[in-house]
């Protein structure tokens, strides 16, 4: 081999190392809504360590409820910007399995990839980190051998066999299967927007283990109404357009800054406005759930 062509395979070497290197820290994060009573969690990490036993593999969450894909979107939204990039998520909640809905792996901006059926569930993640590429899984290579006959367990099968290839690099991003449209299944939602002196949000999840009502909207946006510590606020949530719940509560710096069983407004962990009763439970005391259909009006008094 001749100087030249010794160098030039060199040269290539290492630009496919460094295409490669963003989906091999080999990490890979689990999110399901199977819950931990059976071995179906278990199954999908015993394939991936197949795959690899050098693969990392950890878990964002298995209580997702049955079936609830918006849900699904909004934890990966809440995670995975605070992962290292490269890592790959495989998250299945995947009402529609065995049906017509496609199998993808979708590469963020971020450098992050989310191994998932297109259902709903990069909605949120999309928007946020945006879509560099989309990929549907060719399961004629990325499937666990010998498993055409299943179709019931694809997150095992599929999902996870091939995020644990991908975050290995067993194969490329471009070997996951043929590209997509950046376009991708997506659920309607009231986006956070401020007009005139009202600000309108999503309910996109509920603090579960207090009861407290987050929402998607953002302190920035919230800011822009110039509130202080103590301003009272006028709050409306409605459920597919209907009101559930109207009420005045001061905008609080911690929940002792009101006595306890009382409203208050704050921004939460992720600093995005949220309501609460201090040692209560705000959710189940006015019968307010989350989701997609979920809304809130909210304003200065």
């Amino acid at each position: 081999m001749n100087k030249t062509l010794r160098f030039a395979t060199v040269l290539l070497l290492s630009l496919a190392s460094i295409g490669l290197s963003s989906a091999q820290n080999k990490i890979v994060v689990y999110q399901t809504d199977f819950g931990l009573k059976d071995g179906a969690v278990s199954e999908m990490k015993g394939v991936a360590m197949t795959v690899s036993p050098d693969l990392k593999l950890f878990d964002l969450t298995h209580e997702i409820p049955a079936y609830n894909i918006w849900e699904a979107a909004y934890r990966l939204e809440q995670t995975v910007r605070y992962w290292p990039k490269g890592t790959v998520f495989v998250s299945v909640v995947d009402p529609g399995v065995g049906t017509s809905r496609k199998s993808v792996v979708l590469k963020t901006k971020s450098g992050h990839f989310i191994v998932t059926p297109d259902n709903g569930t990069l909605t949120l993640v999309a928007q946020s980190l945006g879509v560099a590429e989309v990929r549907e899984i060719n399961e004629a290579i990325n499937r666990r051998k010998d498993s055409q006959k299943s179709y019931t367990f694809h997150g095992r099968d599929v999902y996870s066999y091939t995020g644990a290839r991908l975050a290995a690099g067993v194969i490329t991003f471009e070997q996951v299967g043929p590209l997509l449209s950046s376009k991708i299944v997506t659920i309607p939602y009231q986006h956070a927007t401020l007009t005139g002196k009202t600000l309108k949000g999503d309910i996109p999840v509920l603090d579960v283990q207090y009861g407290n009502v987050w929402t998607n909207i953002p302190g920035d946006l919230f800011n822009k109404l110039r509130p202080e510590f103590g301003n009272m606020l006028h709050v409306i949530i409605l459920d597919k357009g209907k009101q559930v719940y109207e009420g005045d509560m001061p905008y609080s710096q911690t929940f002792g800054d009101v006595a306890a069983g009382k409203p208050l407004a704050y921004l939460n962990s992720l600093l995005q406005l949220s309501f609460a009763l201090n040692q209560g439970d705000f959710a189940k005391a006015h019968h307010i759930k989350s989701g997609a259909d979920w809304s809130v009006e909210v304003s200065l008094k």
